[in-house]
């Protein structure tokens, strides 16, 4: 793929540990509902040269326990995946308990990531993602039973700042991890309330780094480009940064990370609309082989294609149609049509994918009464379908 000289200053970053595996550059896939699946991490795994962690798409613990046939089917991960990370969502200690000892005894993963960062309503309404931590003692319990379950595997969690300005959680929750032996903790720099509005407080992150030293904290919060994660790590001192929607539609963007904490600033990816054409084609064809159906497959592509072609001169009407392709022939004949010869457009490095926030916030009854008490979490919150 094309490349552009650049002028970034190189930032130093050791490795980073969780348990005994080594992250080298420090740079994570967040777990992304739909997104972070098997192709998806493939593309990005091939891009960054195989160097960094790729985490699944958000798995519900309940799911896992019953062995749900969709939730089998996320789990699986490529041969040429390692470690094999796997993110779970639950609000109750003993069905987390039983998932990850399950996937522990089992050996369906190297790395467990708890979800405590999720912001959709219909998580937060049961009590689970974001709004969780708000409940100390339930975080606690849950964190204990998934360390314990884990074993030998390592456990990291991800969280936001709180449920809103006013009910702040992430410095007890980062203190809950580090006495419960979670082997690193990911913030993204927002509350519940913003979703993924507004700017993210890598200030949050310094704090929390400061407030953890024990373990390694990961900083996550608009990383659009390799530049934005040199600059978090020199302003935040985190330990690894995590990329979600910076990537969508630019899997290539962990090839210029690797190269950004190498020092390669001369080496960033910048492909022409031919380049983006080729790997469009090559996602839509992983996903029809890893559904077992090549139609499905391009249907399930078609929320890629505005984010691949952001940035491009593409016509609406064209836009439209290849957002409505089922089958890989008719993708590459309308992608043909297109002038492929375009460069890299300026600006597409910037903000992609939901921008949305100053959300109202919702919670079970009763939910903010007492930030220790569990009462309110019913056998109800867990969800029984994979995917947030």
């Amino acid at each position: 793929m094309s490349t552009l000289t650049t002028s970034a200053p190189h930032t130093t970053a050791a490795p980073l540990r969780i348990g005994p595996h080594t992250v080298a550059p420090p740079v994570v896939l967040a777990p992304m509902a739909g997104i972070t699946n098997a192709p998806f991490r493939t593309l990005c795994r091939e891009f960054s040269g195989g160097k960094g962690l790729f985490v699944s798409e958000m798995i519900t613990t309940r799911a896992l326990v019953e062995r749900n046939e969709k939730t089998m089917q996320l789990i699986h991960f490529d041969a040429t995946e390692t470690p094999r990370s796997i993110q779970l969502y639950g609000v109750g200690p003993v069905t987390v308990g039983k998932a990850v000892r399950m996937i522990a005894e089992e050996g369906l993963a190297d790395h467990i990531d708890l979800n405590f960062g999720c912001p959709v309503p219909k998580v937060t309404r049961k009590g689970g993602g974001s709004a969780l931590p708000y409940k100390r003692n339930l975080l606690r319990a849950i964190v204990r039973e998934a360390v314990t379950g884990a074993g030998d595997l390592p456990v990291t969690m991800k969280m936001r700042k709180g449920l809103d300005d006013d009910h702040l959680t992430y410095l007890d929750a980062g203190r809950i991890a580090v006495e419960e032996g979670v082997a690193a903790i990911a913030l993204h720099g927002r509350t519940t309330a913003q979703h993924y509005g507004g700017t993210a407080d890598w200030d949050a992150i310094a704090r929390l780094k400061e407030h953890v030293p024990e373990i390694p904290v990961l900083g996550n919060g608009d990383i659009w480009s390799a530049e934005d994660a040199l600059r978090m790590v020199r302003e935040t001192g985190c330990d690894g940064v995590v990329v979600g929607r910076g990537c969508l539609g630019r899997p290539w963007l962990f090839a210029d990370l690797v190269a950004a904490f190498e020092g390669r600033t001369d080496a960033f990816v910048r492909p022409t609309l031919r380049e983006v054409a080729d790997v469009m084609v090559r996602h839509a064809t992983l996903l029809g082989e890893w559904i077992g159906d090549e139609a499905r497959g391009v249907i399930d592509f078609r929320k890629h294609v505005a984010w691949y072609l952001k940035g491009f001169a593409v016509g609406s009407e064209m836009r439209k149609r290849l957002a409505i392709t089922s089958s890989l022939e008719a993708l590459r004949a309308g992608l043909d049509e297109l002038d492929l010869d375009q460069p890299w457009p300026a600006g597409a490095d910037g903000p992609r994918g939901r921008t949305s926030g100053n959300n109202r916030v919702v919670l079970p009854d009763g939910w903010l009464k007492d930030p220790y008490d569990c009462a309110g979490v019913g056998a109800d919150a867990e969800l029984d379908t994979s995917g947030g």
